[in-house]
C-alpha cells in the first residue's frame, strides 16, 4: 500500500530541554487545515528516520517505508493559518518521539489534513471563570485557547496551573509569565515536584499540581473560591493527575463533561 508523501517542513525546532522541544510545522505547498483552539493533529515519520541520541535502541523496521504516526495537541493559535506549533515530550522507548527529535530545520515530515478533538471552548459559556490545570506537554492545548480566547483585562478570568518535576521542563513559562504581566484577569501559578534536583534554589510552590488548588491558590488571586456555578475547569496530562483533579473537584460538586451529561470538568487524557 503506497504511504502518503511528507507533506510539510519544520520551520522552528525550540529544544526547552534534552527531553522537550517545540516544534512548528509548516505545510509544503498546500494550505494549513483549520481547527478549533485545543483540538490535535497528527504527525508521521517513516521508520527510516534516524532516531535521537538519548532512544533507546529498537529492532529494525519492518517496513522502513511505512509511516509511523502518532496525535499530538497543537499549541498554536487556530488564528494562525501560516504554521502549526507542537510541544512534545521525549519517549525514549517510543517509535516516533525519537524521530521527531532527531529533526531539525528544513526537514521534511507528514502533517495530517484532519484535525480532531472535543477539547475546546464550545461547551463554555462566555460569563464562567476558566482554570486549566496541566501536567507537562498537557500545557499545549491550553496555550492554544490562550491565544484565542483570552482577552486582556475582560471579566473572565483565566488561569493555568502547570505541574512539572523540575523548573526547566515549565515550557512556555516566559511567555505564560509575560501574559500574567500584561492581563490583569490571568493568572500562571507553576509547581514543580522534584526542587532537590534544582540548580539554584527555586523559591516557587512545590508539590503536585492538585496541591495548587488545595492551597487555595486560585481563591488568593480571584478574590473567591471557584464554584460550578461560576467556573469551568479544564484536565489535561498525566492519567493519575486527572484522576487525582475529578474525585478531588467532585467533592465539590463539579461534574466531568460527557456528550450526554455536560458538567464544568474538560478532560484530555495524554496516555
Amino acid at each position: 500500500m503506497p504511504q502518503p508523501k511528507l507533506n510539510a517542513v519544520v520551520a522552528l525546532r525550540n529544544e526547552i530541554s534534552p527531553w522537550l522541544i517545540i516544534l512548528r510545522v509548516v505545510p509544503a505547498g498546500w494550505p494549513a487545515p483549520e481547527f478549533t483552539s485545543g483540538q490535535f493533529g497528527v504527525l508521521g515519520l517513516p521508520g527510516s528516520t534516524p532516531r535521537c541520541a538519548l532512544s533507546e535502541p529498537e529492532d529494525p523496521p519492518a517496513d522502513p517505508d511505512k509511516l509511523i504516526r502518532r496525535a499530538y495537541s497543537i499549541a498554536s493559535s487556530s488564528l494562525t493559518g501560516e504554521y502549526m506549533e507542537f510541544y512534545i515530550a521525549l519517549v525514549t522507548s517510543g517509535a516516533l518521539t525519537p524521530r521527531l527529535f532527531a529533526l531539525k530545520i528544513g526537514d521534511p515530515i507528514w502533517l495530517g489534513p484532519k484535525i480532531s478533538g472535543l477539547f475546546t471552548f464550545d461547551q463554555v459559556p462566555a460569563d464562567k471563570n476558566v482554570l486549566m490545570i496541566a501536567t507537562g506537554t498537557g500545557l499545549a492545548p491550553y496555550m492554544s485557547m490562550l491565544s484565542t480566547h483570552l482577552m486582556c483585562g475582560g471579566s473572565q478570568r483565566i488561569a493555568v496551573l502547570h505541574g512539572a518535576r523540575h523548573s526547566w521542563d515549565l515550557g512556555y513559562r516566559s511567555e505564560l509569565m509575560t501574559l500574567q504581566h500584561l492581563c490583569a484577569n490571568f493568572t500562571y501559578a507553576p509547581i514543580i515536584s522534584r526542587p532537590a534536583n534544582e540548580p539554584a534554589p527555586w523559591n516557587g510552590a512545590t508539590g503536585y499540581v492538585q496541591d495548587l488548588w488545595r492551597q487555595g491558590v486560585i481563591d488568593q488571586v480571584w478574590g473567591l473560591h471557584p464554584t460550578p456555578a461560576d467556573t469551568h475547569i479544564f484536565l489535561c496530562g498525566a492519567p493519575a493527575m486527572i484522576d487525582s483533579a475529578v474525585e478531588m473537584l467532585g467533592r465539590e460538586g463539579f461534574r466531568e463533561h460527557t456528550k450526554k451529561e455536560p458538567g464544568e470538568i474538560h478532560v484530555e487524557r495524554y496516555w
